[in-house]
């Protein structure tokens, strides 16, 4: 019913109206976290098969300094291993495994995945919470090696991203790499506080909540030269809205399902996978 809703609601202000309106970049987030085995090789493969070169993904640093992709600081839901992430040494989680049997991905190889392929859309999100486990020298160790691995992948006409919503991170790309592309992730809708925050921060692209939201927000700010991307994404009304609602960009954390409703319902739709 909701869906029927929603779906009825948008095709009521007429096809032609969202035939043109900008386009709209869809990313695979996590690989599709509610559809595959979250930041794991086999998920963002579906993903790149089914058509998507918009990705999302988390990085964290183990005891030992090696980077991996993984989201939560602990292992408990996603992995058979206990405890914190950034307690364990590489060793350890090389031993592990996802509660799917997939190995923990290091950043590495989703680099190497990555590698060749172009016209790519990548969000590389800077896990650093909580802050004390990345105190400002680790911080800092830890961005040069994923602003250096980023740079060194072989793509053309792609677009890397960094993400966080610790702005410390953000921060040192912007004194030491200020060509690299930002954003930062607000809890909050797109409103004028967050609008106010990008100009604040110097980042313009801000990556918020969809509830509380308007396209009247959004509008505001994309006249501050603000991009605007929205989440969750957890289903094809959330999708649907968020294009609505004038975003720029939208996560989804089911790809394969957005992408196969969008081409049999609203084929007019601008969406760049």
């Amino acid at each position: 019913m909701k869906k029927t809703l929603i779906v009825a609601g948008l095709l009521a202000l007429g096809v032609s109206a969202f035939a043109q309106t900008q386009q709209i970049r869809a990313f695979s987030h996590r690989g599709g976290r509610l559809e595959r085995d979250e930041n794991t090789l086999q998920a963002f493969q579906e993903s790149w098969d089914a058509g998507y070169t918009g990705f999302e993904t988390d990085i964290r640093m183990t005891k030992d300094g090696v980077l991996y992709m993984t989201h939560d600081n602990t292992l408990d839901r996603t992995t058979n291993g206990t405890g914190i992430f950034e307690e364990k040494t590489s060793k350890e989680i090389d031993q592990l495994r996802t509660k799917k049997g997939n190995k923990i991905m290091r950043f590495e190889e989703f680099c190497h995945f990555l590698d060749g392929k172009d016209s790519l859309y990548v969000e590389w999100e800077f896990k650093t919470s909580p802050k004390e486990s990345y105190p400002q020298e680790k911080l800092e160790k830890y961005v040069e090696m994923i602003y250096k691995g980023v740079m060194n992948i072989k793509t053309k006409g792609s677009m890397m991203v960094f993400t966080s919503s610790d702005y410390r991170g953000l921060r040192y790309l912007q004194e030491h790499h200020p060509d690299a592309k930002l954003l930062l992730i607000v809890s909050k809708p797109i409103n004028s506080e967050t609008i106010a925050l990008a100009k604040t921060t110097g980042i313009y692209t801000l990556g918020c909540k969809m509830d509380g939201t308007s396209r009247e927000a959004v509008a505001k700010a994309h006249k501050e030269g603000i991009t605007v991307s929205l989440w969750p994404g957890k289903s094809v009304e959330d999708f649907m809205l968020g294009a609505y609602l004038g975003a720029d960009r939208m996560c989804t954390d089911v790809p394969l399902t957005v992408m196969e409703w969008v081409k049999k319902n609203a084929p007019w739709l601008n969406v760049k996978y």
